[in-house]
């Protein structure tokens, strides 16, 4: 069963209509009970950093899905989602999940426009299931202020370019992060998520 996680900060009625789309079969939860019983997790997020993780711990849910990951289950973090993944954010004071060991910082050129929006390529730069066989023409969607510095460089899937190349996706066994939204993404989303139920 694959639960997309709903804590409130999310853009759960698109994941959910494309999990479909792509054959799959979710529910979308924000009960312990059932993140325990997932075979596959999904962390959509669109909003502020300590609005999602506040939403989370009231929840009680950072420490079932933290044993979730360690049960094996895949985990993917969408756009806040992939940032809440994190240990910290330059957005908030609070700290994130810290299944990734990565920070987010704000894009800060001044010739920079800050949300980085719209359709934007992948530089994959490692092997991964998730992204196999991304072609050139490839567009996913994007909005977002912040994003990541790895303190694990091996943890880096994909590089997109705004003003220079920004960690566009992350990975550490079986929990992803992508900073763009499959859900948005028309041809190029469902691909993705047809990977991830393949995960």
């Amino acid at each position: 069963m694959i639960v997309i996680v709903d804590y409130e900060a999310g853009n759960i009625a698109s994941v959910l209509n494309m999990i479909r789309k792509a054959g799959g079969d979710a529910i979308v939860s924000g009960r312990a009970d059932d993140i325990k019983r997932a075979s596959k997790l999904i962390l959509p997020g669109v909003g502020s950093f300590d609005h999602g993780i506040t939403h989370l711990q009231a929840k009680s849910l950072p420490s079932v899905m933290r044993e979730r990951v360690v049960a094996g289950v895949p985990l993917l973090g969408i756009c806040l989602g992939m940032q809440l993944l994190a240990l910290r954010s330059e957005e908030g004071v609070q700290p994130g999940l810290g299944l990734i060991r990565a920070n987010f910082k704000r894009f800060g050129r001044p010739d920079l426009r800050v949300p980085h929006m719209g359709w934007n390529t992948l530089n994959v730069t490692r092997k991964h299931p998730l992204l196999d066989n991304i072609g050139e023409e490839d567009r996913y969607y994007f909005a977002h202020s912040y994003y990541a510095l790895c303190e694990d460089p091996a943890d880096v899937l994909a590089t997109t370019d705004y003003g220079g190349p920004f960690v566009s996706a992350y990975a550490q066994a079986n929990v992803v992060g992508v900073q763009f939204h499959p859900e948005k993404s028309h041809r190029f989303g469902l691909r993705l998520m047809k990977r991830f139920l393949e995960m």
